[in-house]
């Protein structure tokens, strides 16, 4: 019988243990470790921090659909891994032996890179985590009581663009909705060297429409922005050139303000440097395997990805839930070919799929493959979004309380796009 530790238990960690089991049946041992004893749905954090959603609507207990499927958790941390013993520590004393390891341990958050960053030593609010997202949910609350100016965005070496653009078209729209946006003056600051980028490079014209709604929501933005630091009441940004050049320096008032970090590897993980790259991220090969240790598997925002292209201000790629589900499932079928004696032959697509809600509306975004030249980019705005999202995110949740595998993004999320493009064009053709 092999053993398989999974290290995390979010959006690619439950998946893959549920892929796991469904790929190799009930033969074979699978653990889960995981810090916290629930998962959480992540996509909805920008909807938390508003109040839109409450923890219950987007948490769901690990244990029982776990213990349903014959897999042992372990609501601990990772402490250390040893690769050459086949071990890992977790916090509380245990060691546990492994024939495979899966790393899905998601990013440590890079606040303290940038001075006066981040909700516990900064002055800056995140939607990265639960817990950050209901902190920001209080602080915004105060921002209702005494509005002022805001600044939103995502800072130097940040690789999820998606979730800053969300916040601020659904903080527009709550506030809309309250009478208050005349006195909430917005400033949308990104990394990236045009609005739109979104670390891809662009994704079909998505320069062009999320500009128009910037523009339409009067946001106000500064590309190629470097945040140097956070004061009380302040931020302070370098705006650079093309060519990396700093071209002016702003003092942005900000009441409020919600910049997403740059990412790094976790600390256990990122300690072992043959596993990593200079950042802590996993390096994998083709086949989702880390080519020094060649059982140790990674899935998520822990794997080391290459930027798409270099820009004046860093910027990292984006790994997309369409893109983990596909690593989940390679890494499910090589682990069965090498049980069987088997070269490893599964590769993850690395495709990019992104629902984006902007509170009334949406936008969605799709690269094939994320690194150009691609075969398909496509960008498509529509109310069905908002509700596509909405229902992905009770799907997904069913998923995971069930103990359901199976690739819920190309089967499901493209199902759903395809039907809702399909009805829309009916009935365009109808009127």
């Amino acid at each position: 019988m092999a053993h398989t530790v999974i290290i995390g238990a979010g959006l690619a960690g439950m998946p893959l243990a549920l892929e796991l089991r469904k790929t190799l049946g009930r033969k074979e041992k699978i653990t889960v470790v995981s810090p916290a004893d629930h998962f959480q749905f992540v996509p909805s954090n920008p909807w938390i921090a508003v109040g839109w959603r409450e923890r219950p609507k987007t948490t769901t207990p690990l244990a029982p659909p776990l213990k349903k499927r014959g897999i042992d958790l372990k609501v601990d941390s990772l402490a250390a891994i040893d690769p050459d013993a086949q071990t890992v520590t977790l916090r509380g004393g245990e060691t546990l032996n492994y024939d495979y390891l899966a790393i899905t341990t998601g990013p440590k958050l890079a606040f303290e890179e940038i001075p006066g960053l981040g909700p516990e030593n900064g002055h800056s609010q995140s939607i990265c985590t639960l817990d950050h997202s209901e902190h920001c949910r209080d602080k915004y609350e105060q921002l209702l009581a005494a509005p002022g100016p805001i600044v939103i965005g995502a800072a130097q070496g940040a690789s999820c663009f998606g979730p800053a653009y969300e916040f601020a078209f659904i903080l527009d729209r709550d506030l809309r909705k309250r009478g208050l946006r005349h006195q909430v003056p917005i400033t949308f600051v990104t990394s990236e060297p045009y609005i739109g980028h979104l670390g891809l490079g662009g994704v079909g014209d998505s320069r062009g429409l999320l500009e128009h709604e910037l523009r339409q929501r009067d946001i106000r933005w500064i590309c190629n922005a470097k945040t140097d630091r956070l004061e009380s009441g302040k931020v302070f940004v370098s705006e650079h050139d093309d060519q990396g050049e700093v071209r002016r320096q702003h003092e942005i008032d900000a009441v409020f303000s919600m910049i997403l970090p740059a990412f790094k590897g976790v600390d256990p993980v990122a300690a072992i440097a043959e596993l990593c790259n200079p950042r802590g991220f996993v390096k994998i090969d083709e086949f989702q395997r880390n080519p020094t240790w060649p059982n140790i598997y990674a899935s998520g925002v822990c794997v080391a990805i290459p930027p798409v292209e270099q820009t004046p201000v860093a910027t990292g790629a984006p790994k997309t839930g369409y893109m983990i589900e596909s690593m989940n499932t390679a890494i499910a079928e090589n682990i069965k070919l090498d049980l069987a004696g088997e070269q490893p032959e599964a590769r993850a697509t690395w495709n990019a799929l992104c629902l984006a809600d902007m509170g009334n509306t949406g936008a969605a975004f799709l690269a094939m493959p994320q690194m150009p030249p691609r075969n398909v980019t496509w960008t498509k705005k529509g109310k069905w979004v908002h509700w596509a999202k909405s229902a992905f995110e009770w799907y997904f949740l069913r998923k995971m309380r069930k103990g359901v595998a199976e690739p819920a993004y190309e089967r499901a999320m493209l199902r759903m796009l395809g039907i809702r493009r399909l009805r829309a064009e009916r009935r365009k053709e109808a009127a």
